[in-house]
């Protein structure tokens, strides 16, 4: 299996182990899952043979002649797509189908089996934020990093059951910079930078990004050139950083700075060649950005 999908599998591996290897664990809320033993994570990846054929429901990703090679993460998003058709109002298998979705880059399908866990836990009479708040990052990566409609509704809904959710607020400070309320966005950023540990790795993104509305407000921050300049030289420093290498490659871009932004994108690609978690990054960042 490709290391490149290492991540998805592992959410994944749990997720079948729940569903396929012994009844689910059953739940109010989302959080606080715990996972099962490490024997019965090896039983599973032991198991082959046989194939589903996904019928029924359009919107499930066809994964026909997939098989149920457990090391393969399409063989393990089957034995979740089997699960849901057997049970489709168990909540908990939807939220794991949609976490093995996001993992292997299908934000589509995994922004409508989060739907559909949404509209369970909203029906059950408990909904949860952190649930909305999954849901409308599916919805945020399926359309290229816009905030539409529908994400911020999935957001709003989040806060309204926890004012807190900071992820929630992240996107929604994004939704009202891109509608040109600057200082909207700058109050919810400033707020969640209030509350972000200096070494958190979201303390420097929020930092950026609040100098860079600033900037763009007139509000008298420094050069957003200036400030990329200083991340630069930081990184030739302490080339050692991805999340760094992936906020220098954002901000040339954000500037119109093609040239310098792919200049950083190669050097981040030798800096951690070997490394292809970081590498999968690089090149999902890549594409997004059209830099390829």
């Amino acid at each position: 299996m490709s290391a490149v999908l290492y991540i998805g599998v592992l959410v994944v591996v749990l997720a079948a182990i729940a569903f396929a290897v012994m009844p689910l664990l059953r739940a109010k809320t989302i959080k606080g899952r715990s996972v099962l033993a490490a024997a019965l994570a090896l039983f599973l990846l032991g198991i082959g043979g046989g194939t589903y054929w996904m019928l029924g429901q359009p919107y499930l990703a066809w994964r026909s002649a997939q098989g149920t090679d457990t090391r393969d993460v399409n063989g393990l998003i089957a034995l979740l797509i089997k699960r849901v058709r057997a049970a489709p109002d168990d909540l908990q298998a939807w939220v794991y189908l949609g976490r093995g979705y996001m993992g292997v880059g299908d934000a589509g399908d995994a922004a409508k089996a989060y739907g559909r866990a949404v509209t369970l836990a909203n029906r059950s009479g408990h909904p949860d934020a952190g649930l909305d708040t999954l849901y409308g990052e599916a919805l945020v990566a399926q359309a290229n990093g816009e905030v539409g409609a529908e994400a911020e509704a999935a957001f709003r809904a989040a806060l309204k059951l926890d004012p807190k959710e900071q992820v929630a607020r992240y996107f929604i400070a994004q939704a009202q910079a891109a509608r040109g309320d600057k200082q909207g966005a700058l109050a919810i950023l400033n707020e969640l930078l209030a509350e972000t540990p200096d070494k958190s790795p979201l303390h420097q993104t929020l930092v950026d990004r609040i100098a860079l509305l600033t900037a763009q407000g007139g509000g008298g921050a420094p050069d957003p050139k200036a400030m990329v300049a200083g991340l630069a030289a930081r990184l030739k420093d302490n080339p050692d950083d991805a999340a760094g290498w992936q906020r220098l490659i954002r901000a040339y871009s954000v500037l119109g700075q093609r040239a310098e932004a792919q200049d950083a994108l190669a050097t981040a690609r030798k800096t951690f060649a070997g490394k292809t978690d970081v590498l999968a990054q690089l090149d999902a960042q890549a594409k997004e950005l059209k830099l390829n």
